[in-house]
């Protein structure tokens, strides 16, 4: 071997020259195709920005109602630019940001969007009983909190990704991967839970009824028990979330693996998986927000380093959720109880059905001005979810759930924003410190994911290119919330990845 010496001005032109996160011991971040999505970014930019931050606003503020033109119309028409600007960000982004582009869908859409149409029209999907005042604040934590999660997200891309040495990547030295024998037990759990989940409900047939038959059902089947709905929860939860999971394994290995399209054993489990989840998963009788969770979480799994895929889905939700969602709860009732559809505008179903965030968040502050903060009982009412009333009687209920009681409603189904729980427990710094947290942790993973899914990342079985994905498309159910609610389908999708997880490197040939 021969040694080479440079002399100390090449050594420096060489150090100037090395990109930044080599120079701090870091690890590159997939780019894709900047030069050819540079050059395509530029001509959608103007119409892009132009349609989310001017056209669509504009179109909103022209619609007539009795909405009053006060601070609270001001700031909600700040808030719906400033996610706008940011969800555009995300789509003309040269790389995927999954977490952060959910993130800002939603918060364009239900936070901004929405609440703007409401205040300008002058109706909302549930009355206000609470001061004008309390919406301006409403409306100005939840602009407080974006801000914040901004900042969590920058402090976090300040910080370079380090190259993991096998002190710090587990105890085999690798990253996450899903173990081949554990991950065919999972299948066998997703078949048994779910067979026992459909078999207690009636049959195949009960689930392409209804939702309202449905939970008739479950309420006639023995599982929930007075003031508790935790059985009924794990049944279903166990009976949805594995047969999931199962199923964007297998479609991972299939779009990542020359050698598992070849193989007939694995095909035809696909296929079985996927006659599974059309039944225990389906649109019929789940709800929107879950089986948006499934779309998504298949959708990302099966396109895992496709930049157009992942910017249709952001473009084209925005128009989804404004003209398709409000209608898609045509099965949630039976003909006797469908609620027919009056609409003479494309906007008068956000002020009529589903997005009540905002307006939620407003009751909450009027409900802590009675009673006061709880200082951490909610959330951790959330965390220990799994904890039956019988045993803990002074167990929390859902946010949602304790505000609409309050305001004397019998329908008490009602959202609980990320916002609305941070200011329950902890007011205006829980809303800020927990938002941040958020923003830093959700950026993190981004990076993670796009290393994770490209084609140095640790293969089919990886097991964060399975998990943002399915967070990505649960964020709408976190973000509307209660999360007392949300928490029981996230614990067993944490349960199951945990169990089949190994931190082992496994040779090329083995996971191609």
């Amino acid at each position: 071997m021969t040694s080479v010496h440079t002399s100390a001005p090449e050594q420096a032109a060489r150090s100037v020259a090395s990109p930044e996160w080599a120079r701090r011991g870091g690890v590159p971040e997939p780019t894709e195709q900047p030069i050819a999505w540079s050059m395509l970014s530029r001509a959608l930019s103007v119409p892009l920005i132009l349609g989310l931050v001017c056209f669509l606003p504009a179109v909103i503020a022209a619609q007539p109602g009795s909405g009053v033109r006060d601070t609270a119309y001001w700031l909600q028409l700040v808030l719906t630019c400033y996610a706008g600007a940011r969800l555009a960000t995300m789509i003309l982004s040269t790389r995927r940001r999954l977490l952060q582009g959910v993130f800002w869908m939603f918060v364009y859409i239900a936070m901004g969007v929405a609440p703007f149409a409401q205040v300008v029209i002058g109706q909302t999907p549930t009355p206000m009983v609470g001061p004008r005042q309390d919406l301006v604040t409403a409306i100005a934590m939840v602009l407080v909190g974006c801000a914040a999660f901004d900042l969590g997200a920058l402090l976090a891309s300040r910080r370079p990704l380090r190259r993991r040495t096998p002190a710090t990547r587990g105890p085999g030295g690798g990253p996450a991967v899903a173990h081949p024998l554990r991950l065919r037990l999972l299948v066998l759990l997703a078949f048994a839970a779910s067979a026992f989940y459909v078999l207690k409900l009636g049959g195949p047939s009960v689930f392409f009824s209804s939702r309202q038959e449905i939970n008739e059902t479950v309420a006639a089947s023995g599982v929930v028990s007075e003031g508790s709905n935790v059985g009924s929860a794990f049944v279903k939860g166990f009976g949805q979330v594995p047969a999931l999971l199962a199923l964007l394994f297998y479609t991972r290995r299939l779009a990542t693996s020359y050698r598992a399209r070849r193989a007939p054993s694995t095909v035809l489990v696909w296929v079985a998986l996927v006659a599974l989840n059309l039944v225990v998963n389906n649109p019929v009788s789940n709800a929107r927000y879950w089986f948006l969770t499934v779309l998504m979480a298949f959708v990302f799994t099966a396109f895992p380093s496709s930049a157009a895929i992942y910017r249709i889905v952001l473009a084209t939700g925005v128009v989804g959720a404004l003209v398709v969602f409000p209608y898609a709860d045509k099965f949630r009732y039976d003909d006797e109880g469908q609620r027919p559809a009056q609409s003479a505008s494309v906007f008068e179903p956000l002020v009529t059905k589903d997005y009540d965030q905002m307006v939620m968040f407003a009751n909450s502050i009027s409900w802590v001005d009675t009673r006061g903060h709880t200082y951490g009982r909610q959330l951790t009412g959330s965390a220990l979810f799994f904890v039956p009333r019988a045993v803990w009687s002074g167990k929390p209920e859902d946010t949602g759930v304790r505000v609409g009681q309050w305001m004397g409603l019998r329908m008490t189904n009602l959202s609980a924003p990320l916002w609305t729980e941070f200011w329950v427990d902890f007011g205006a710094s829980g809303v800020i410190g927990g938002l941040a947290l958020i923003g830093y942790a959700v950026a993190r993973t981004d990076r993670r994911y796009a290393l994770a899914v490209t084609r140095a990342g640790p293969g089919p079985g990886s097991v964060l290119a399975i998990a943002a994905p399915l967070i990505a498309g649960y964020t709408f159910i976190l973000l509307r919330g209660p999360l007392l609610q949300a928490a029981g389908k996230l614990a067993i999708a944490a349960l199951c990845l945990l169990l089949i997880s190994t931190f082992k490197e496994q040779r090329a040939g083995r996971r191609r």
